[in-house]
């Protein structure tokens, strides 16, 4: 895989814009009517990477990155300041933050994930980049220890168990995590008149799949 395991610079990424993104195809019918459907089961995010440069220094900064990345092709991690956490934005993680699945008494690995809840629906995302010294799991409302209970793989968000849950024992876990992206163009323009002028450089970032 083209992956470089390194975070973008977080005070970089800070102050970026950026979301979500969805694909959806919609069909207007001769009847007025509409259908849509999506081939994505997952959004992508997008982000800006150039609003967060304040300094010349962070240009240079910028251009080393993306040099070390090869432009486009090298992924890395990325810190979105608006949803990096298992829980909301100003409180810490904790085991009990997300239910990750219901024990069967056999299985042993889980991949971390994050619920979006809106009324009576819900979107499950896989989390595939948690940070380094985040991670708390638990089972049936106690806290496991990590390296005596289970590992977690930090390439892919998957936790393994020593020993599977028991039958209908709830698996829970608190994280913070980054999103696996890459550039998304092979140039980045600069130019120290205009950026004192105030014109920061757009530098296009995209989520990948890993």
């Amino acid at each position: 895989m083209n992956f470089h395991d390194i975070r973008f610079p977080p005070n970089l990424s800070f102050g970026s814009v950026g979301g979500p993104e969805r694909r959806t195809e919609v069909v207007t019918l001769a009847n007025g009517f509409e259908e849509r459907n999506t081939p994505w089961a997952h959004s992508r995010r997008r982000y800006d990477a150039g609003v967060g440069m304040r300094s010349l220094d962070d240009i240079e900064t910028l251009i080393a990155f993306f040099e070390a990345r090869r432009g486009q092709l090298y992924g890395f991690r990325w810190k979105d300041w608006s949803d990096f956490k298992s829980t909301l934005p100003n409180s810490a993680p904790g085991f009990e933050d997300q239910v990750l699945a219901w024990g069967d008494g056999e299985t042993t690995e889980f991949q971390l994930s994050k619920r979006y809840a809106s009324g009576a629906f819900e979107y499950i995302r896989p989390i595939t980049k948690p940070v380094p010294g985040t991670v708390r799991v638990g089972n049936q409302g106690s806290e496991l220890q990590e390296g005596l209970h289970w590992e977690i793989d930090l390439l892919t968000g998957v936790i393994t168990f020593d020993t599977p849950p028991d039958i209908n024992s709830e698996v829970t876990a608190g994280f913070e995590f980054d999103v696996p992206v890459r550039f998304d163009t092979d140039l980045i323009q600069t130019s120290v008149a205009s950026f004192k002028a105030g014109d920061v450089p757009n530098v296009p970032v995209v989520e990948v799949r890993v």
